[in-house]
Parts: C-alpha cells; sequence; structure tokens
C-alpha cells in the first residue's frame, strides 16, 4: 500500500495597503476575492495562478510577500 506525503502548500501573504473606495467595481471584487476586509488586513492565500491573477490586476492596492 503506497502511502502520499503531505507536501506543503506554497502560500503567499498579501496585505491590503491602500483602500479600495474610488476603484473600479471589478477591482474591488478582486480584493474581495483575496478575502481582505480592511486596511492592514494580512490573509495567507494559495499560491495559484487564479490568485496571482488577482493580485496583479490590484496590484497598486496590495503588498506580497512569498
Amino acid at each position: 500500500m503506497a502511502t502520499k506525503k503531505a507536501q506543503a502548500k506554497k502560500t503567499l501573504k498579501v496585505t491590503l495597503v491602500k483602500s479600495p473606495i474610488g476603484t473600479k467595481e471589478s477591482h474591488r471584487a478582486s480584493v474581495r476575492g483575496l478575502g481582505l476586509r480592511r486596511m492592514h488586513h494580512t490573509v495567507e492565500v494559495e499560491d495559484t495562478p487564479a490568485v496571482r491573477g488577482m493580485i496583479n490586476k490590484v496590484y497598486y492596492l496590495v503588498k506580497c510577500e512569498a
């Protein structure tokens, strides 16, 4: 019987550093999709192409750390 090793998921720390007020609706939706609720709120999200796309879309509102 083969056992699977638990692989460590790669994550990114994303922090909201600028208010999304006054930005496009789709940009606000990306911020909410990342799980960011308020200024200086930090979340850890899985490093996937979809998440990278959301971060790239709102790069001017967030700070990202590996």
